[in-house]
């Protein structure tokens, strides 16, 4: 068996982040301040002991933040953004464990703010 000379190669561009490594289409991503959003909202409910994990997936027509109360159990919640709703009901979704929509909308932050009553009902049981 003849060894074979490694060949190196000069690197070349790098590919941006935001296409996959055959140059196709772009995947969608959450933006720095989605995110913050989203991991604020996160902090919160993890503080109140509600929440425990979560996963970030980016396909190429929607992000999706899922949540997780134990990491070996199906998602609690996903925060969803579609793109191509922006002009219809809204790129930006929460979803229950089941699939149906909880609420939907145009602003990130009121999209949100359905966490908001989940995480006074923690405080209070926690008070109690």
């Amino acid at each position: 068996m003849a060894e074979e000379p490694i060949a190196f190669l000069r690197a070349g561009p790098r590919p941006d982040a935001r296409t996959d490594l055959k140059g196709g289409a772009q995947d969608v991503r959450f933006e720095r301040r989605e995110l913050d959003q989203i991991l604020r909202t996160y902090g919160r409910m993890v503080a109140a002991g509600e929440w425990r994990d979560y996963a970030m997936d980016f396909l190429s027509d929607r992000a999706v933040f899922s949540i997780y109360r134990h990491a070996s159990q199906a998602p609690l919640f996903t925060v969803e953004k579609r793109p191509e709703l922006k002009s219809r009901q809204g790129q930006y979704a929460v979803l229950a464990a089941a699939g149906h929509i909880l609420k939907r909308g145009h602003d990130l932050a009121q999209v949100l703010k359905f966490f908001d009553r989940k995480l006074l009902k923690a405080v209070t049981r926690q008070e109690a």
